[in-house]
């Protein structure tokens, strides 16, 4: 084959095309700051051009510690144009968790934006790395890359590696899962395709950054020359504001956003539609209701840190508006169909078999395709255990529709889902039970209006000399805030014959219990 007629994918050359077609185009709105896709292109190169002279390069990652910003942004089109791939730090997170991953995917740069100006220093200092801050008092990035050369280039093999981002996964150890370029250029082409963007696009960052590159948005918006609104932290009232005033057409946000925005006093109708892609857990029929009334299309989609984000989308069906209103909840409630460049999703038995689609029978969901994985950074094992049938195993319990739409009925994995953030019980227990009063514990999810689900810990003492507050304050040491159980019992805990823990009676329990101070 002629070596002209095949050129490797990388989301990096949405870039290159939006800097040639949408020129003087605004690119970028962060706060006062605005750039063209021109200027945008200028910016990348010179970034791209100062981490090959901080010696980055093929198999090296940059890490990322920033808000929504143009700075995440740069980030994320200029460091595969070096080969080397990026690693997102989940903001959320505790500076012991920061350098944890740090240390594990090996980082020779970090990254931050001023509001993370003080532990990136921290975190850059214990690791010893070279730490560049854009914004605030010492900002050393505006100078770092105006300096630079312009640099770039097309990685040579399209699966080369592209970012590492963490999950904690089922036991809550950093799991770094691997994302290649072809696979992000495509769920970017994706995401374009399903949420109708365009060159009139305007996409507010509600959605961080961080997670899953964006769900690729970061390059699919690129892509279709729209304009990316950065919004440095969730603020209703501000996102009631750019709705407004920067004319926004779409964006993506955990149901809990959703209700956050639509419990603020600023919120009303718009007068026009904007289009909104929700996932992490189903959307409740009245949210639905609520969001509709104030010209929001919401759709829902499913997919995990593995699958590149968004893996399936429910496609809504035009003749599925004459339904009754209950019924059209129940459609919307499920995870849906495969995107357009997945391959069919399949509900797997025990045995490896797809199970009927009579919309009853349980399996697992198992994956495939360009859109998935190439495997967990530097744990072989972590690997081959969610691999099977020659598929990734999700986790997720579910079963398939007559119409090829899937449902999640139960999840197989003991994660809590709280704000569109996954924790893993297993990692809340092991800091409850390294207290010396603690023999043991179970940390399960109890639903919450706001947050979806929050955590909640059933602990057996082993002396009754700490409470409630005590622990908390022993966990919030340890644990990022957003892990750390909301209400606590105390007392035995229910097990079956065999000694395990029985968390489904604990998860029925759990409402009764009172919020914890």
């Amino acid at each position: 084959m002629a070596e002209f007629t095949f050129a490797p994918l990388t989301p990096a050359s949405f870039l290159d095309r939006a800097a040639a077609v949408f020129a003087d185009r605004t690119a970028i709105v962060d706060g006062e700051r605005r750039f063209t896709y021109r200027e945008m292109s200028e910016r990348c190169r010179r970034l791209a051009g100062a981490l090959v002279a901080q010696g980055a390069g093929h198999q090296d990652r940059i890490a990322a510690l920033c808000a929504n910003s143009h700075v995440m942004l740069e980030l994320h089109h200029a460091v595969p144009m070096t080969g080397a791939a990026l690693v997102t730090l989940n903001t959320r997170l505790s500076e012991d968790e920061m350098a944890a991953l740090l240390d594990h995917s090996g980082a020779s740069v970090l990254v931050a934006t001023r509001e993370f100006a003080d532990p990136a220093r921290r975190l850059a200092g214990r690791a010893g790395l070279p730490c560049f801050v854009a914004g605030g008092p010492g900002d050393s990035y505006e100078e770092w890359i105006a300096d630079a050369e312009a640099s770039g280039h097309v990685p040579a093999d399209e699966r080369q590696l592209l970012a590492i981002n963490y999950t904690s996964g089922t036991t809550g150890r950093p799991k770094g899962v691997m994302y290649h370029h072809r696979g992000a250029y495509l769920q970017a082409a994706a995401m374009a395709y399903h949420a109708r963007l365009g060159p009139g696009a305007r996409y507010l960052w509600t959605l961080p950054m961080f997670h899953c590159n964006g769900w690729c948005f970061t390059w699919a918006v690129t892509a279709a020359g729209g304009t990316h609104v950065c919004l440095r932290a969730v603020d209703t009232a501000e996102i009631w504001r750019l709705l407004r005033d920067e004319g926004i057409t779409h964006f993506s946000a955990a149901p809990t956003v959703l209700t956050m925005i639509a419990e603020d006093p600023a919120a009303g109708s718009l007068d026009h539609e904007v289009r909104v892609d929700t996932g992490g857990a189903p959307p409740s029929a009245t949210l639905l209701a609520r969001m509709e009334s104030m010209n929001f299309a919401v759709t829902h989609l499913y997919g995990l840190t593995e699958t590149y984000g968004p893996l399936a989308i429910n496609e809504w069906q035009p003749e599925w508006d004459e339904l009754p209103r209950e019924e059209q909840a129940t459609l919307r409630a499920r995870q849906g169909a495969p995107n357009i460049i997945a391959r069919p999703l399949r509900v797997l038995d025990e045995e490896g078999r797809d199970v009927p689609a009579d919309g009853e029978t349980m399996g697992e969901i198992a994956v495939s395709g360009n859109d998935v994985m190439l495997g967990y950074y530097r744990d072989d094992e972590a690997t081959r255990e969610v691999t099977r049938s020659g598929c990734f195993m999700t986790g997720d319990l579910a079963v398939m529709h007559p119409d090829g739409y899937v449902e999640i009925r139960d999840r197989s994995k003991d994660i809590i889902i709280s704000g569109g953030e996954n924790i893993a019980s297993v990692e809340v227990e092991g800091v409850l039970d390294s207290h010396p009063s603690v023999v043991e514990s179970a940390v399960v999810g109890m639903p919450d209006e706001r947050w979806g689900e929050v955590p909640v810990a059933f602990v057996t003492l082993r002396k009754q000399d700490v409470d409630a507050a005590a622990l908390i304050q022993y966990a919030r040491e340890r644990l990022a805030r957003y892990k750390v159980p909301r209400r606590f019992e105390f007392g035995e805990l229910p097990k079956t014959s065999t000694g395990k823990i029985q968390k489904n009676i604990l998860r029925d329990r759990a409402p009764e219990l009172e919020e914890s101070s």
